[in-house]
Formats: structure tokens, sequence, C-alpha cells
């Protein structure tokens, strides 16, 4: 496996492999990579002929008093994880080689970033797109692959590539859960042994969401009431949203239909959970 750091390396080797006649893949990651990650790149490993992981904690991401600093970084431990999955690239540029002349350029994104995670982090979603545009420039993939545990992002990264023509496909694979349910993430590491037993209600509360639909609940109200009181009964727990929206403008459903999403984010302490099931 190669490690590169610089951007025009990166590049000039991911054109040359188009060049040969290669699929390019692209996971891009933070790092600290758990199981949910790794599914994402075994995926693309399966699907693509040269496979890239980026790892870049990205700081336009994050917002004043947000986990920026202390977010985990495992670099040797990611290292090791790719290439036992055969990545044929990790790139991992630093702060200075993304924005070099600080970001001053921002992907903004009208609608789709204003609600859910948008309306709680409003200047979240224009350091994912840019970031995400960015690597697309860079790494020139076929495929890029996400995990829909990041449901939000899943669609308006979507959205972003066919607003702006970017000749990519973009993949979004299943949530991958712990034995108890909980959606796996980088921020689990932050819970305290007893948050982390009740971090399973977010699941659970998904499920019988899931449950209330699939014995013909449709009021979508009285679906989100259920979900809030389940979440409820966890007195770690503090809910940041409860929401049941439609898969493609991110809008609240009122009478719910199937390919509807139910998503919940929750404080646990300081630390910020969210998960989401779509309704079939």
């Amino acid at each position: 496996m190669k490690i590169i750091e610089s951007k025009p390396d990166m590049h000039e080797y991911s054109l040359r492999r188009r060049g040969e006649g290669n699929s390019v893949g692209l996971v891009p990651t933070m790092g600290a990579l758990h199981q949910g990650h790794l599914s994402l790149v075994r995926k693309a490993r399966q699907e693509c002929d040269f496979l890239v992981v980026s790892v870049f904690v990205n700081p336009t991401q994050f917002g004043p008093g947000e986990d920026l600093e202390k977010y985990p970084r495992t670099f040797e431990a990611d290292r090791r994880a790719c290439e036992e999955l055969g990545v044929d690239v990790l790139f991992a540029p630093s702060n200075d080689e993304m924005y070099p002349a600080g970001p001053e350029t921002y992907v903004v994104q009208e609608h789709l970033t204003k609600v859910l995670e948008g309306a709680s982090r409003p200047t979240h979603f224009r350091g994912v797109l840019t970031v995400v545009l960015k690597l697309l420039n860079i790494v020139v993939p076929h495929a890029a692959y996400f995990g829909q545990k990041d449901y939000q992002q899943s669609v308006v990264v979507r959205r972003m590539a066919a607003d702006l023509d970017v000749p990519v496909e973009i993949r979004v694979l299943p949530t991958v859960r712990e034995e108890d349910g909980l959606a796996m993430s980088s921020r689990n590491k932050y819970l305290s042994p007893e948050q982390r037993d009740q971090a399973a209600c977010l699941y659970e509360s998904l499920r019988l969401c899931g449950d209330l639909f699939a014995r013909g609940e449709r009021n979508a109200q009285k679906i989100k009431t259920e979900l809030q009181a389940r979440i409820d009964k966890a007195p770690l727990a503090r809910i940041d949203y409860v929401e049941i929206v439609k898969p493609n403008t991110l809008q609240p459903a009122e009478t719910v239909e199937s390919g509807d999403v139910a998503l919940v984010a929750v404080f646990f302490g300081t630390t910020r959970l969210i998960d989401n099931v779509i309704l079939s």
C-alpha cells in the first residue's frame, strides 16, 4: 500500500490508473476507522480496480466548541487496517496541504442543509461539501462510498455531485451496528460505561418506529411521540431532534410512507450521537 500526502501526487497517480483502464474507488474518512468504515472499504475493494482511502480530520466541518481537538486520531491503526484489506493508496494530507491559503471558498447548499444536522450545526455541511468536492477533484474516482448512518450527509453529497456535474457515483451502504444495535461511530469512544449502556436506546427507539409503521401506523406525530418516549426512558439521554422526513427532500412527513426516514440526534453528556432507519 502506498501512502500519499501531496494533492498533486495523489491526482497524478489516480489519473494514471484511470488511464490504464482501471476503475477508481474512494472511501473518504476522518480516520479512527471502525467496522463501519471497513465495511465500505471491503465493498469498494470488491467493486473497484484501484482503491483510495482518505484520512483527513477536516477542520471546516467542526463548529465552535465542537470536538475537533479531541477527535480520535489513530493513524497507525488505520494504516494497518487499510493495508490488511488491500487498499492501494492511503491519502493522508495535512491541513496545510488541503487548505494552503486557509479555507475561504466553500460549497454551500441552499435547502437540504438547513434542517436536522444543519439546524443544530449551521456551518457543518458547508465544510463537509467543500472537503468532499476537493477529495473528488483530487482523486477523480468513478465511485465514492458513504455510510447510511450519516443519512443527511449522503443526501446532500449526492445532490451536490448532481448539481455540479461531478462524474462520480455516490454509493451509500447500510449502517454497521454493535451487538446491542448502537450504530458504530468514532465518537462512541467518548461514552462512559453507563452512557454506553443507555445509548442503545437510539436503535431501540428506531426499531419501535419501524414496528409501529409495520403495524399500520401512518401518523408521523404519533410515531415520533412514541420514539421520543422510548429515548426519554434513558435518564442520561438528551434529545436534540427526533424527526421523520421524506427521503430526497428531507422535509417533514405528516403521513408516513414506505421509504420515509426516521432520524434521531441525542446527547449523552457532551457526546452527540445520530442514527436513522428507512421505513419499509
